[in-house]
């Protein structure tokens, strides 16, 4: 029985963290699952992507903004563990307009795998801890989202601060918030050591781009240093990238009017292109040295490097805008290229949206909040059913720890007993074995049938000529003390089978009132909403699963009680028919006729303890 209690409480155990996960602190009232997902289902990434600064697109349908502050000052992203917090940079929150977007610091995201980071919200005496520089890794030198003023130049969310000289031509909207319409005036990035790259070094330039004009070689990238040169731009829609007029062509073209990804990276082995995430071109060709300015969107003018060879080649301006531009220090991999592409578009596929949790106040998470909608009629149903719970699991711990003492008990005494042969009053006068068997209800049978004889015998009846009629008459004592045994045994059982009976029905009570009052008030309020009928039914059904714990564990309980007693109330039984057959044998009427006749009629008895 105690096994039996302790296996329900460790499935219990196990049941409520599977409901719901640990909440991270009190003081934020709600939270949003999160998933990044690299199955095949998702972005099907194989391998591990690592540090990522992941897109956190909010808007209206998959984020209702009800609760947060109104500059997203309380927002917190947690990861798995409900431990460690990531840092996160809020680009743009307008509640009113019903849109987000928030760079996530996730320290690994793993291929193959679908791994949840919680959005927590909902405090208003958050302080604001967005901040870009701790949302990008080190290894970013730049990071442009374009997300300020028109006239203004765009500034780096790195820690290297490389903000732009110039402003472009205008600020529209883009990808991911805003982007910079470039119209044949090069956006100039001055040169610093954070840009620089030596001969063989990596790089990894990536930026979204819509073209608006496919003719011609337009240039998105332009850097020249002492007679060195790299290039990246677009010849009739199709990416390509030079190094000191060595050239490598992607694949395919970019469409006219549409949002697209480019990257390129380049380490010792050389530089590879990468159009919407995939490989589109390779050059096995390194990087020179270069620490110079930067034009993005046409070529650098002759004014920002003097000492330069002039180009052999005339390049257009890019026409069309640019939106996400970065530079980093290191040639990122292939899998990092892949979910920028995959989450920063207007559809990720690396992102997955969860459902919004609200806490209960209860500490059980999402349970809490199941028990936070109980009605007051239905909580008094669960209190009924509760006390009833406590009740019969109380007297299921007492009847088995009272059954296991006698049954104990009627083992020491039945291995004492074999001994004892045709000396039935041998242990009657054993104070030591009468305080040890004090449970055994063998040993009360044993005890009364031996006080029966012995009141005989002080009456001044010859006990060694026990009838027939007398032996009836101690077999019935014995019979006596057997039904109070058993009386004992099968006390308070009852209130298991009212537990068992009635606890399903009181449930069913509760769930039936509960579902009236969730109706009566959508009929009342003259709208049917899932969303607000759905809380009321769960906890209306609470009611009923309640009854059900309730009524299962008592039935176990009751039959394994029922087993046990009647265990019990056999041995008693064999014991009384054992005891008074060897009575009869022993000290029957014929048997004590035949000695009598061998000592004389007139020679007292002597007595059984012989």
């Amino acid at each position: 029985m105690h096994r039996l209690i302790f296996i329900l409480l460790a499935c219990l155990g196990l049941v409520l963290p599977a409901t719901a996960s640990a909440w991270w602190q009190d003081d934020w009232h709600y939270r949003k699952q999160i998933s990044i997902d690299t199955t095949p289902q998702g972005a099907a990434i194989s391998q591990a992507v690592g540090r990522t600064s992941l897109l956190v697109r909010l808007h209206t349908g998959n984020f209702t903004f009800d609760g947060v502050n109104e500059n997203g000052s309380d927002i917190r992203f947690v990861a798995t563990d409900d431990h460690t917090v990531l840092n996160h940079q809020i680009e743009s929150f307008d509640p009113l307009m019903g849109m987000a977007l928030i760079w996530v610091d996730v320290p690994l995201v793993e291929g193959g795998k679908r791994q949840d980071v919680w959005m927590y919200y909902g405090n208003p005496k958050a302080p604001a801890t967005s901040n870009a520089q701790s949302a990008f890794d080190a290894d970013y030198s730049l990071v442009y989202h374009f997300d300020g003023a028109v006239g203004a130049p765009p500034r780096d969310a790195s820690a290297f601060a490389n903000h732009a000289q110039n402003a472009p031509a205008n600020i529209i909207d883009g990808v991911i918030g805003r982007s910079a319409q470039l119209n044949g005036q090069p956006l100039l990035l001055p040169a610093s050591p954070s840009l620089g790259v030596s001969a063989g070094g990596a790089l990894t330039f990536s930026t979204w781009l819509r073209m608006e004009q496919g003719a011609g070689e337009q240039l998105l990238l332009a850097r020249r240093d002492a007679g060195n040169a790299l290039l990246v731009g677009v010849n009739q829609g199709v990416p390509f990238v030079e190094v000191n007029g060595q050239r490598a062509v992607a694949n395919q073209a970019v469409a006219l009017g549409q949002w697209q990804h480019l990257a390129l990276t380049a380490d010792a082995s050389g530089l590879r292109l990468y159009v919407n995430g995939k490989p589109a071109a390779n050059l096995a060709q390194p990087l020179p040295a270069l620490q110079g300015a930067i034009a993005i969107g046409a070529d650098l003018p002759p004014a920002v490097d003097a000492g330069a060879v002039a180009p052999t080649a005339t390049y257009q301006a890019f026409t069309g805008a640019l939106d996400e531009l970065r530079l980093s220090r290191v040639a990122r991999s292939p899998e990092q290229i892949l979910a920028d592409a995959t989450a920063q578009g207007a559809e990720s596929r690396l992102v997955v949206y969860g459902v919004d949790e609200e806490q209960s106040g209860f500490g059980f998470g999402s349970l809490g909040f199941l028990l936070n909608a109980v009605p007051l009629d239905a909580w008094v149903i669960i209190a009924v059913l509760v006390l009833m719970m406590l009740q019969s699991w109380v007297i299921m711990v007492r009847k088995s720890r009272n059954v296991s003492r006698v049954s104990r008990a009627n083992e020491v005494f039945r291995s004492h007993f074999a001994k004892v042969g045709t000396r039935l009053e041998l242990l009657a006068d054993d104070r030591d074995l009468a305080q040890r068997l004090s449970d055994s209800s063998l040993w009360r049978l044993y005890g009364v049938a031996v006080a029966e004889i012995r009141t005989r015998r002080d009456q001044g009846a010859d006990t060694s000529s026990i009838s027939a009629a007398t032996i009836e008459a101690i077999r019935c004592s014995m019979d006596g003390v057997r039904t109070r045994e058993n009386q004992q045994l099968s006390s308070k059982l009852s209130t298991l089978s009212n537990a068992i009976a009635g606890g399903p029905y009181i449930g069913l009570l509760g769930t039936v009132l509960g579902i009236m009052v969730v109706f009566l008030g959508t009929a009342m309020a003259g709208d049917v909403n899932i969303n607000a009928i759905a809380p009321g039914m769960a906890a209306a059904l609470l009611a009923t699963a309640m009854g059900l714990f309730v009524a299962i564990p008592a039935l176990f309980g009751y039959n394994r009680l029922t087993t046990r007693n009647k265990e019990v109330s056999a041995d008693m039984r064999v014991f009384v028919d054992e005891f008074i057959t060897r009575l009869a044998e022993v000290h029957g009427e014929s048997q004590s006729s035949e000695a009598a006749h061998r000592r004389g009629n007139h020679v007292a008895s002597p007595s059984l303890t012989v």
